[in-house]
């Protein structure tokens, strides 16, 4: 049985905006980012989805762990981060459909932090925020059979992917099928199902922008549970994915490196020749100055061979 909620006027032209904005990232070559970038993103999901979570460490001290350096910080704390740092390396390794994935997924971010990690819950749970009940989670009898139908909706439901992975996100924290972890959970499995088909999602920080609406986050959750369907939800994270693509693309535009951007330039034209003119039309916001900068800097690193003379120049990558 489909999840309850409804398709508004303001969910369908988020769809629209956002399908745009991911044929732009796709005419870019945006949807995979540099190495550098890649690590940067994957460092800012982290902090950001455990901060929300209570956890202290910084972006620095989640680098250095990355880097195999050593912190001082609560144990608990760096468990968290060394847990999300190992699933978030695997994510492609896991299957949206499956709930035994899900299961080893939970297994990895919260080994050694709690009893029973990866097994859904039996007993009863309810949410408490400072001294109220935020949520009475459904019986912990109900749990295996409610996952079962959320699966079934993501793998056999003919809705959009970007609706869906929204919907799956409310559901999951609704059914709260785990004793702990299920933010955490909620927020990577729904960037597992939008990076099936939309490879961009896999390094796109939108935990970073949750962090920063995190009021809003939980007033959308508690909303939906007041309304009995996920809609208010689904508007939210919808304009939250929306704000996250436009980043990426202000990124290229503004705070791009010659490095980034001789990078990007090499995914897109493969073993190709190429002149200015073609790296220009590319990086539209940079001047000819900057693109003639950046070509100099590539051949002097060896990374581009220059054949020819002032307008006859062109350009191919080494290797």
């Amino acid at each position: 049985m489909r999840p309850p909620y409804t398709l508004t006027d303001k969910i369908l032209s988020l769809v629209a905006s956002i399908s745009e904005k991911i044929g732009e990232i796709n005419a870019h070559h945006l949807y995979k980012p540099t190495t550098e970038l890649r690590k940067k993103n994957r460092i800012k999901t982290i902090q950001s989805s455990l901060e929300i979570e209570g956890n202290t460490l910084t972006e620095e001290q989640i680098t250095a762990l990355l880097d195999n350096k050593r912190i001082i910080a609560p144990l608990k704390d760096i468990q968290e981060v060394q847990n999300a740092i190992e699933v978030y390396e695997r994510l492609k390794q896991f299957n949206p459909s499956s709930i035994k994935d899900l299961e080893k997924a939970h297994a990895i971010l919260m080994k050694d932090l709690i009893d029973k990690a990866g097994k859904l819950r039996t007993s009863n749970v309810g949410i408490v925020k400072g001294s109220k009940v935020e949520h009475i989670a459904p019986d912990g009898s109900m749990v295996r059979g409610l996952m079962n139908d959320l699966f079934r909706y993501v793998k056999e439901d003919p809705e959009l992917n970007l609706i869906k992975s929204c919907v799956f996100h409310y559901e999951f924290e609704f059914i709260h099928p785990f004793l702990d972890g299920n933010g955490r959970m909620g927020r990577l499995w729904q960037t597992l199902i939008l990076m099936q088909q939309y490879p961009v999602f896999e390094y796109l920080p939108v935990e970073s922008l949750i962090k920063k609406n995190q009021k809003e986050y939980y007033n959308k959750l508690s909303e939906s549970d007041k309304k009995g369907n996920s809609t208010p939800f689904i508007e939210f994270m919808m304009a939250i994915i929306l704000e996250a693509l436009q980043q990426v693309l202000l990124a290229q535009n503004h705070n791009l490196s010659t490095k980034d951007r001789i990078l990007i330039f090499k995914e897109k034209m493969q073993n190709e020749r190429f002149s200015r003119k073609d790296y220009l039309q590319h990086f539209k916001n940079i001047s000819a100055p900057t693109a003639s900068r950046d070509l100099k800097w590539a051949v002097e690193q060896k990374i581009l061979e220059k054949y020819g003379e002032q307008r006859l120049t062109e350009y191919q990558f080494i290797g």
